[in-house]
């Protein structure tokens, strides 16, 4: 992983998290700005899956578990896609907050990634 990247990908989902909890809370319903803050996540996190396609080969294995790392950027990838889903079908203010919520966990699980790719498993016994 690329940690400028890395960091880049959790500002703009905490971003979109905050634009899409505080629309909701204030009452919006998923709008042009909310939906498309969490499609600028997908975008990111889809760059994300290139980039760790190549990081590899480029010489910059991952220090930890790859599958543990696939598991939680596949699953990261398809929790904006559901948000989207959930807000088209539910229209409602809630709908909204629920798109900031998935924004929040995506910017935690990238977070995880990170550690994963770059420090590895924990020691036992640590």
């Amino acid at each position: 992983m690329i940690t400028g990247f890395t960091f880049a990908l959790i500002g703009v989902a905490a971003v979109a998290a905050i634009v899409c909890i505080v629309m909701g809370l204030i009452g919006k319903v998923p709008s042009d700005l909310t939906v498309g803050a969490i499609a600028l996540v997908e975008v990111l996190l889809i760059v994300q899956v290139v980039i760790a396609i190549i990081a590899p080969f480029a010489g910059n294995p991952p220090a930890g578990s790859l599958l543990e790392f696939w598991t939680y950027l596949i699953s990261a990838v398809l929790l904006p896609i559901g948000g989207v889903v959930w807000a088209f079908v539910d229209r409602t203010k809630w709908s909204t907050v629920i798109m900031g919520v998935v924004a929040m966990a995506v910017g935690i699980m990238v977070w995880r990634m990170e550690v994963i790719w770059t420090v590895g498993a924990p020691v036992a016994g640590a």
